[in-house]
């Protein structure tokens, strides 16, 4: 049988299909998610008025070894599920609240981002990052992809060559052609993605430098030559977008308006031919942002 990875939609796959008392069981667990995990089998036997022996058939139907194998895997898939079960499904809140709601944590992340920012380390990566013959950026999943994508996008401005990356087997592959002189930008909100651990390690093999954006203290805070490294909490509001995304945007910012103040003239000969390019696209020659 296929292994079960989310109990709580197969149960409601299997929903009315089960056995008549297989179906009493899979109505009572429905109705007590929250306290299933910590009742035994007995006590899920009693209180869907079945034996021991149907709890345990239950749990067979429903793709498990049995009883033990069901609290694990149901543990494990509630953990995770019960912040998306329930609760207003269709909040009906005006929009400034929702502006305030959204903007408010904004800037309350990056308050908290600011505080924990150690000036030594911000020092050291600009300074990383102005004399690097080219710049790496790699980052996996959603948030972190895009603020390393968004990293490469602002060192290209500065006559850096720099480059993306979220396949883990392109960063694997791509580490092992660095040299001394370039450098690996990882970013991760959680510093644990075995993909970016081994693609740093790979880097510094072949003598290039390493700089991370991560969680203070993580696995990949430790493996790089240079971290800055936060520790922002995660709003508990499902629906919102995750404000730390944008803290770590707004450190990459920093750190790209650090590099630029190192090398002004080099810097504001590429600004000026980039934005020269793009004069035949629009008419319009006041200050705006670079590439709309």
């Amino acid at each position: 049988m296929t292994k079960v990875i989310d109990i709580i939609a197969q149960l409601r796959r299997l929903d009315g299909a089960f056995a008549k008392r297989e179906q009493r069981v899979a109505d009572y667990v429905l109705a007590n998610l929250e306290t299933i995990a910590y009742q035994r089998q007995s006590e899920i036997a009693a209180g869907a008025g079945v034996s021991d022996a149907t709890v345990n058939r239950f749990c067979q139907t429903l793709g498990c070894d049995g009883f033990k194998d069901f609290k694990i895997r149901f543990a494990q898939s509630v953990a995770v599920s019960l912040q998306y079960l329930g609760g207003p499904g269709n909040d009906s809140s005006v929009s400034d609240q929702l502006v305030a709601q959204v903007f408010g944590a904004l800037v309350d992340t990056l308050n908290t981002a600011r505080g924990q920012l150690d000036s030594a380390a911000i020092q050291a990566a600009i300074d990383l990052l102005a004399g690097a013959r080219r710049i790496i950026f790699f980052g996996v999943g959603g948030g972190s992809a895009n603020v390393a994508r968004e990293g490469a996008n602002r060192f290209f401005r500065l006559g850096i060559p720099a480059e993306a990356h979220s396949d883990g087997y392109l960063q694997r592959m791509l580490a092992s052609t660095l040299e001394r002189g370039d450098v690996v930008f990882a970013v991760s909100a959680s510093g644990s993605p075995a993909e970016l651990l081994d693609s740093v390690a790979i880097a510094r093999q072949y003598g290039a430098q390493t700089l991370s954006l991560t969680k203070a203290g993580s696995d990949l805070a430790l493996a790089t030559d240079i971290t800055i490294g936060v520790d922002l909490p995660e709003d508990q509001d499902i629906f919102k977008p995750s404000a730390s995304r944008l803290a770590f945007t707004a450190i990459v910012d920093v750190l790209a308006a650090g590099a630029a103040r190192k090398r002004p003239e080099r810097v504001k000969e590429y600004l000026r031919r980039i934005r020269t390019s793009l004069m035949p696209l629009s008419k319009d020659v006041g200050p705006k942002p670079i590439g709309d």
